[in-house]
């Protein structure tokens, strides 16, 4: 999969190191994937939900954090659309990313 906006991640791994593993095995699995659907992508990552509108939430660091990607299955491309916290994450609009 391509993954678009890296940056997003590292820039959080800098403000918050107690999850940097567990991103950083996100993103490197995710890189080295060819997900053409959810089914495929949901054997890798069981924590991961649809919530609509081509959004997925993944579940990090048993749930303390929250990641939200938008996929593109066709075009196999994935972009980072929030990292935070499972409080930030409550606050947050959907409709907004």
């Amino acid at each position: 999969m391509v993954v678009i906006s890296y940056k997003t991640i590292k820039d959080y791994i800098e403000r918050h190191k107690s999850v940097s593993d567990q991103l950083n095995n996100w993103y490197t699995i995710t890189e080295k994937s060819d997900w053409a659907n959810f089914h495929e992508m949901k054997q890798l990552f069981n924590s991961v939900d649809a919530v609509g509108d081509d959004l997925y939430v993944f579940n990090i660091k048993g749930n303390e954090y929250r990641l939200i990607v938008r996929i593109f299955f066709r075009v196999r491309t994935v972009y980072i659309k929030f990292v935070g916290t499972h409080k930030e994450y409550d606050m947050l609009n959907l409709g907004d990313l």
